[in-house]
């Protein structure tokens, strides 16, 4: 199951269950073995829908959330926080691999609105006394896109410029 206690996680999954979309919570207490190699979990399994033909067969998507602030940066910021670390995404694009098929690995970033913030969305997710946006990229996408955050945190994130072009909201991957 996903961890309940991050507010982030529990308002991805009550988002999910709104939108009456199949998915599966990771228990992410324990690291998974894949050929030999312990690899980070994610922490859904969501069912992406039926392509159209020529698209990749129905798959699903191996969401790892990235819980974040919006805006940071203090007045007049309005950064998107989209670090990750360098094993995140090194462990998604592993995972794809293993499900194989029309399984994606993708990114999904939570972040708790600010009062008053919209974010671009239209339609803010309220859960449990807070407002939320949801955007995600493919773990490829952003594998290629990405650039060192710090080394000694091993994190990485994608330009401001390069996030606004590769993200999108989370709705339309549903």
């Amino acid at each position: 199951m996903a961890i309940r206690s991050n507010h982030y996680d529990a308002a991805f999954e009550q988002y999910l269950r709104s939108l009456r979309v199949p998915y599966v919570a990771v228990d992410e207490q324990r690291r998974a073995l894949a050929a030999d190699a312990s690899l980070k979990s994610f922490d859904f399994i969501v069912a992406r829908p039926a392509g159209e033909a020529g698209d990749a067969p129905r798959g699903s998507w191996l969401v790892d959330v990235k819980g974040r602030r919006f805006p940071t940066g203090g007045p007049g910021g309005g950064r998107w926080e989209n670090w990750v670390t360098a094993e995140d995404v090194e462990c998604l694009l592993k995972w794809e691999t293993v499900f194989g098929g029309g399984s994606r690995a993708v990114l999904a970033f939570a972040y708790d609105l600010a009062t008053g913030e919209t974010a671009g969305c239209e339609d803010p997710f309220e859960w449990g006394g807070r407002r939320y946006a949801f955007f995600a990229v493919t773990a490829a996408d952003y594998a290629t896109a990405m650039t060192c955050r710090s080394e000694s945190w091993a994190t990485v994130n994608l330009p401001r410029a390069d996030f606004a072009r590769l993200r999108v909201p989370f709705a339309e991957l549903l």
